[in-house]
């Protein structure tokens, strides 16, 4: 009976290759790449030991290791896999259900508002070349970040935002969230992005703001303290922006 190879096996391999991409994805910005090139080389030995050259006693021995390693493999990249997790469940978020029990006109005028504000703080703070680090929340709420730092719970305010970020003050090295309207807490510990390919003239704002990009769908506004330049952390990228563009960018991703 000859080899058949069907549209199953396509789907097979095409999985496959889906989970393997996605495995070098979360590892290249955990920065330890070579130990995904490491990983494959050992499944594909033991894919040939077991199943091509069917040495039982290696093949057992190879087993065994697999099934341990899978479990240190769990242990070691716990922060990697719920992150992976964390953006899946993200898809299915309660933003539809907010915005449906709430009034949408009240809310989309309010909205605007807030990114006014933002917008105006953003502009001085870059023109004054004071460094800022401003997170907005979408569909997840971030507790974990926010109880980093100081509790604030107040309107979202353009010279607060700059109070907060004002040279030698308590909490201007920290990020401030934003959520639902709210300045929700400042001060707040973001982790730092392992992503070996950020250009080395960004700072560590930057480095933070990336950092949560890929672990969350948050937007992430920085301000260099050192050129006033406004970027922007989206999606596990960062990149340069105007103000005009912000505003968009906001106003499509509220």
């Amino acid at each position: 009976m000859g080899f058949q190879f069907g549209i199953k096996d396509i789907i097979d391999i095409l999985l496959v290759a889906i989970l393997l991409y996605e495995m070098f994805r979360l590892l290249k910005r955990s920065g330890v790449v070579n130990l995904f090139w490491g990983i494959l080389a050992f499944i594909l030995v033991w894919f040939l030991v077991s199943y091509v050259l069917a040495l039982d006693l290696t093949g057992a021995l190879f087993d065994r290791i697999i099934s341990v390693g899978a479990i240190a493999i769990i242990v070691i990249f716990q922060d990697e896999i719920r992150s992976f997790f964390y953006h899946i469940g993200s898809r299915f978020s309660t933003r539809t259900l907010y915005r449906y029990l709430h009034s949408e006109e009240r809310d989309k005028e309010a909205r605007e508002k807030n990114i006014q504000q933002i917008l105006i703080a953003c502009r001085h703070m870059s023109e004054s070349k004071t460094g800022a680090l401003i997170v907005i929340t979408r569909s997840q709420e971030l507790r974990e970040y926010a109880t980093t730092g100081e509790a604030i719970d107040a309107r979202v305010s353009s010279r607060l935002i700059e109070n907060i970020f004002f040279k030698n003050t308590p909490l201007h090295d920290g990020a401030l969230i934003i959520s639902h309207g709210r300045l929700v807490s400042a001060g707040c510990i973001l982790p730092v992005s392992k992503n070996t390919e950020i250009p080395r003239h960004y700072g560590l704002r930057h480095r933070a703001a990336l950092g949560l990009s890929e672990k969350t769908d948050a937007v992430v506004i920085v301000v260099s303290e050192e050129t006033g330049n406004i970027s922007v952390a989206i999606g596990e990228t960062i990149h340069p922006i105007q103000l005009d563009a912000l505003d968009q960018l906001l106003t499509i991703n509220d």
